[in-house]
């Protein structure tokens, strides 16, 4: 064999090497395992949940944000309670 031919396949080797190493548990699939769609889905109707999608104005969605960040909860629980409490005063 020539010597490229040698250093060719020692390239190969190392390059096979690198592509079975693979990546670490904090990259790649591992990296916020979060569940899939349909596995998302069929737990929200486990819990009861709808999707219901609207369309509302831009200053109320700010206030929206700004209310979850002050009460460290997620969105789908600060609508939920304004929506009780709007429908429990209407």
């Amino acid at each position: 064999m020539k010597r490229t031919d040698l250093a060719k396949n020692a390239g190969l080797k190392i390059q096979g090497k690198i592509n079975q190493a693979g990546s670490p548990g904090r990259f790649g699939n591992a990296a916020g395992a979060l569940p899939d769609r349909r596995e998302q889905r069929k737990l929200d109707q486990a819990l009861g949940l709808v999707p219901f999608a609207v369309k509302l104005n831009g200053e109320l969605i700010k206030q929206v944000q700004e209310m979850v960040q002050s009460r460290q909860m997620g969105v789908n629980e600060v609508v939920a309670d304004l929506l009780k409490k709007g429908l429990a005063a209407a």
